[in-house]
């Protein structure tokens, strides 16, 4: 869509989400100058490298927005990141999708003050090569069909005159707009409480090695402390519940568990170059430390959880749910299906598990698999090397036996070179 046709069409009050960032700065000023009025919106997602959001409505405001509004969002972010724990929803080289969850929540949060204002056309700074647009459009035509979406970024005459960053930049400071030259020149980031997205820039140039790249949410590895920390996490029924002896609530718990972890540079610098939806590759710089403290504590529980038929299905149905997030699906048939088959592994995910913290690692230390604890854990005396349980090793002869006749049938058939 141009913004010739929202012309032509007598639309000129537009709603954006805008982060405040470089791109938001860029719409919001050359929208206005288009002829528009320009209603800017920011999801509270509890942007870890924002000191204040107002920071941000001042910011919309300086560069031309008629309002700028801060929707409130932690609370349904706080309840989609623990889905994708519960899913074990990472993708391509450990990603925890953490951007990619937080966009439907925010379109959500967005279009319920679209409906309030009586604004019918959704704005954001999602660029064509990326998988954000995608999201944007496909939860925006999900949740409400009659809203428009205009992406600037797909417009021809902003392309012609933005064909990269740097331009975008120098109109900024032509404009003496707002925007934060010295961090937004290397790189971009996107940032919520689940995690950090560090992308483009200088990033792009893999010759370059991603150390300038300042985490938000904790320290380099390497600049971790030399001592370890245990720490103890108590779910119940697939919530975490208690983290070190505090007891917290889902907000609070992945802000206490950003901390913990990310001072131990646990899931900070997560390196990916990753198959975008578009079928580009992009290098990202990722940071999730609440999300890697609690989801691999989670799949220690599951370990104890999960029978083998079990265990394959729930990674089955994790890949598939993975997937669908990235590639802006959350809102899908085959999302909420998916889930909803987990369920019944998630009613049974209560358990304590402790573990160790050292310099961008996490190690299992301890759990409590006793069944006050952990009334569902799969872990018995059978499996042991002691005269323990009510599993008989002689009972083994004939379980070998009957696996031994196809072996011994593929032997025959297929290497006939041995034993003749």
């Amino acid at each position: 869509m141009n913004w010739r046709e929202l012309k032509e069409r007598n639309i000129n009050v537009v709603g954006g989400a805008v982060s405040g960032g470089l791109d938001s700065c860029t719409i919001t000023h050359w929208l206005k100058e288009k002829g528009f009025t320009v209603n800017g919106y920011t999801v509270d997602l509890g942007q870890p490298d924002e000191e204040s959001l107002d920071a941000i409505a001042d910011r919309m405001i300086a560069c031309g927005a008629e309002t700028a509004q801060i929707v409130p969002g932690q609370e349904p972010l706080a309840d989609a990141g623990l889905k994708v724990i519960q899913a074990q929803a990472r993708y391509e080289g450990g990603y925890w999708n953490t951007t990619g969850i937080a966009r439907p929540i925010t379109v959500r949060a967005i279009l319920d003050e679209l409906h309030s204002n009586k604004i019918g056309v959704l704005f954001h700074g999602a660029t064509g090569r990326g998988n954000d647009q995608v999201r944007f459009q496909l939860a925006s035509n999900v949740l409400d069909p009659s809203i428009e979406v205009y992406a600037p970024w797909r417009d021809p005459d902003f392309v012609k005159q933005f064909p990269g960053r740097r331009k975008m930049l120098e109109y900024c400071e032509a404009n003496d707009l707002p925007i934060r030259p010295a961090r937004e020149s290397r790189y971009s980031t996107d940032a919520n409480f689940l995690g950090l997205t560090h992308e483009a820039g200088d990033l792009e140039d893999v010759s370059i090695s991603p150390t300038f790249v300042e985490p938000g949410m904790g320290v380099w590895p390497w600049d971790a402390p030399d001592q370890t920390e245990v720490v103890a996490i108590r779910w119940e029924q697939g919530v975490p519940v208690e983290i070190s002896g505090a007891r917290l609530g889902l907000v609070e718990m992945f802000k206490e568990a950003n901390r913990i972890a990310g001072g131990h540079g646990v899931g900070i610098g997560t390196h990916v170059v990753e198959n975008r939806f578009v079928g580009t590759k992009s290098r990202g710089i990722y940071e999730s430390p609440g999300m890697e403290l609690l989801g691999r504590s989670y799949e220690f529980l599951m370990q104890f959880i999960l029978d083998r038929r079990a265990r394959e299905f729930f990674e089955q149905v994790g890949r598939t749910i993975s997937l669908q997030i990235y590639q802006g699906y959350w809102l899908d048939l085959a999302t909420t299906a998916a889930l909803a088959a987990l369920e019944p592994i998630t009613r049974l995910a209560t358990g304590t598990i402790s573990v160790r913290l050292y310099k961008g690692d996490l190690y299992f230390d301890t759990a409590d698999d006793t069944p006050a604890s952990m009334p569902h854990s799969m872990f018995t005396e059978d499996a042991s090397m002691e005269a323990e349980g009510s599993y008989d090793h002689v009972d083994a002869e004939g379980f070998m036996k009957v696996l031994g006749v196809s072996a011994k049938n593929l032997g025959i058939r297929q290497f006939p070179e041995f034993g003749r």
